[in-house]
């Protein structure tokens, strides 16, 4: 027997169950800086007015009435974009690859699919047509299905990867995004 079939990896110990890859880290930096020149980008020449609403907000209660007066489109995009952000959290935090993971993975999915097909129909922000804000949409349309693919064909770090870079990426980035004065949540919330 030759010594290379004897030698064995090493353990990487990882506080992460399943190990956590030193190059997602890199790859979410850049993922990240990417989102954000997006979102700089979409905003370019509304920045005084956003710090002028910020330093006037008052925090209250959420107005039902405005959200009664959405489109059927922002309402389906906002209650599943939500559900997906408190489900997707749980998932962050369960163990993976148990009966509960595939299931709320599934649920979530759908969630997810809902909440970037129902962006494709809110268009109010530049005037009927698609904003700089819809490449999010695509990008969601394209790596949602990859991470599936990735999980059935076993290929867990790819799944992880594309599952977590969506759900931090898409929810967590969107979410502050969705705040900015003027929008529909600032609106609920401080308008």
């Amino acid at each position: 027997m030759s010594q290379a079939s004897q030698t064995t990896r090493p353990v990487r110990s990882s506080p992460f169950p399943g190990g956590f890859p030193g190059h997602f880290i890199g790859g979410f930096a850049l993922s990240m800086l990417v989102v954000l020149t997006i979102l700089g980008a979409a905003l370019w020449g509304f920045w005084t007015p956003i710090w002028e609403a910020l330093g006037q907000a008052q925090a209250h209660a959420p107005d039902f009435s405005r959200l009664a007066a959405l489109s059927p489109a922002v309402q389906i995009h906002l209650y599943t974009a939500l559900a997906a952000l408190v489900l997707g959290g749980l998932l962050m935090a369960a163990r993976k690859g148990r009966r509960f993971h595939r299931a709320a993975g599934w649920t979530w999915v759908g969630l997810v699919a809902m909440t970037a097909g129902a962006s494709l129909f809110i268009t109010e922000l530049n005037h009927g047509s698609w904003s700089l804000i819809h490449l999010f949409t695509g990008w969601t349309l394209i790596i949602l299905p990859l991470g599936v693919f990735w999980a059935r064909r076993r290929q867990v770090a790819r799944h992880r990867r594309a599952m977590m870079g969506l759900f931090y990426g898409a929810f967590a980035i969107n979410l502050v995004f969705a705040f900015i004065p003027g929008r529909t949540m600032w609106s609920l919330f401080f308008g």
